[in-house]
């Protein structure tokens, strides 16, 4: 059995910047301690929602180090590490691991699209370069390439192989994954709508967008199931589904920077490609937020 990074709510943190692009670390401290304030569980750094695909590598490795040195161990610090070139995401784990992360977070492959045989070199690669804890990243709608559930059973046979952040929104397959890795990977939603019904397959939590503007009740969720109390995890899942429809009603991070931009946090801008949503998508965050109570009429 391998013990989880951690249980309940992750946060996939933004990457807050100054007006000139550049990387806002005083905002970002702030945001961490708002977060653990609030009952965040864990920190997940340069993850999709921080933008790490436009980080470049000094910003990349000091998001990480500051996150680590900032969140001084209160809560786990999970470093997004992953890249579509092997060497450099050896690289930035590495980094990662002498920097002080609890544990690793792997997306799959992106574009080059690797075959399941290439995914299991390739993790197995990274993991044996590092004694960090490794949860996997599955989100085939962004990278192209769905991690199967028979490639996640060989793969939980490395030591450090931990868990998989599961984000292709099918639920079979969670259920596959459950079954034949049982207790050798512990299991993440990587989809604020789908929290509920991963736990309820044996999930360990969540890593969360919703977090960045909820964290205290994205918390609860986790936090009524594992308490024994489904009706209220159901009823706090349920009760979120609008502010989560209006939260990926444009490409991550696109809403979520928006909307914390709009409740008073420095997030700053976007960098490109990512631009500011549409009029229409800002009147539907407005509206959820309001209806949610993030706002005020």
């Amino acid at each position: 059995m391998k013990e989880s990074v951690f249980t309940g709510a992750g946060v996939a943190i933004v990457t807050p910047m100054h007006a000139d692009g550049s990387v806002n670390y005083a905002e970002l401290g702030r945001l961490i301690d708002d977060q653990i304030e609030h009952g965040t569980d864990a920190i997940i750094i340069c993850g999709t929602t921080g933008e790490s695909a436009t980080l470049t590598h000094e910003e990349h490795a000091e998001c990480i180090r500051f996150a680590v040195e900032h969140t001084a161990r209160r809560v786990p610090v999970v470093a997004g590490t992953g890249s579509n070139d092997t060497a450099y995401a050896v690289k930035l784990s590495q980094h990662a691991e002498e920097a002080g992360a609890d544990a690793l977070l792997l997306v799959t492959p992106y574009y080059n699209k690797a075959s399941q045989a290439g995914l299991i070199q390739h993790f197995s690669a990274i993991a044996n370069a590092v004694r960090l804890p490794c949860i996997l990243y599955n989100v085939p709608s962004r990278t192209g390439c769905n991690l199967l559930p028979a490639t996640l059973a060989e793969l939980c046979k490395l030591p450090n192989i931990n868990g998989v952040k599961e984000a292709s929104g099918n639920m079979a397959q969670v259920s596959e994954i459950a079954a034949l890795c049982g207790d050798e990977l512990n299991i993440y939603s990587g989809e604020d709508g789908l929290i509920l019904p991963i736990l309820a397959l044996g999930g360990k939590g969540v890593i969360s967008v919703l977090s960045n503007v909820a964290p205290q009740y994205t918390h609860d969720i986790c936090a009524a199931w594992f308490a024994g109390d489904a009706a209220r995890s159901l009823q706090l899942q349920l009760g979120a589904l609008e502010l989560v429809h209006a939260l990926f009603a444009d490409v991550n991070p696109i809403p979520v920077k928006w909307a914390l931009n709009r409740l008073g946090w420095a997030a700053g801008p976007l960098r490109l490609p990512l631009c500011e949503p549409s009029p229409a998508v800002q009147q539907q965050l407005e509206t959820a937020m309001k209806n949610f109570g993030l706002l005020k009429d």
